[in-house]
């Protein structure tokens, strides 16, 4: 699962401030580059706790926290979400009060899950694609099937209409054949739609 956008939000915890930044990752590199600018942005901060996970590559830091306290519980939720090309760093200001190693891994998690909550998450689906080209006529009476039923339809306006769309299900290629009298759309392969998850 991936997020849309990135995502900040800021929680607080025993006077201590936890601010989360969720961003999508593109590259290892976005995420070292992103953490410098972070610790330059909160140079005040008492720690800027982080963790990645790009496809196989993951990596957490405690930025100083006791070890385990802080990188991993923020690793441990972005991978139970199932999250993928995914950075999350949280910038903590210490409040004076001392959370002892428990309360760190529950104040890290937290923040990570709230901000979580915020994004919009989707997932990459891989769908059949394909080409049609139709006369004005017949383009006009299956106009209305193809925007309702297909995914990613383009059109284009020759001496002809030429479509291109993909299916979430290769059942709706008989309703089309039905409208067009047996002409059949040209495979062209497949594409990846976003599908946004609730």
């Amino acid at each position: 699962m991936f997020i849309k956008d990135e995502v900040q939000n800021e929680i607080i915890i025993q006077k201590s401030r936890f601010i989360t930044y969720l961003k999508p990752l593109n590259s290892i590199d976005e995420y070292r580059e992103e953490l410098k600018n972070l610790k330059k942005k909160h140079y005040d901060a008492t720690h800027v706790c982080s963790a990645f996970i790009y496809d196989d590559n993951q990596k957490s830091s405690d930025d100083g926290e006791p070890s385990g306290t802080a990188g991993i519980p923020i690793l441990n939720v972005l991978s139970k979400n199932e999250m993928n090309h995914i950075a999350a760093y949280v910038v903590r200001y210490f409040g004076g009060i001392k959370l002892g190693a428990g309360g760190l891994i529950r104040a890290y998690s937290s923040s990570v899950s709230e901000a979580l909550k915020l994004a919009i998450k989707y997932i990459e689906v891989v769908y059949p694609s394909f080409y049609l080209s139709l006369s004005y006529d017949m383009a006009n009476k299956i106009e209305y099937y193809l925007s309702s039923n297909t995914i990613d339809l383009k059109k284009e306006y020759t001496e002809t209409v030429n479509y291109t769309f993909a299916l979430d299900d290769i059942n709706k290629l008989d309703k089309i054949l039905e409208f067009t009298k047996g002409i059949s759309p040209i495979s062209i392969g497949d594409i990846k739609v976003k599908k946004i998850v609730d």
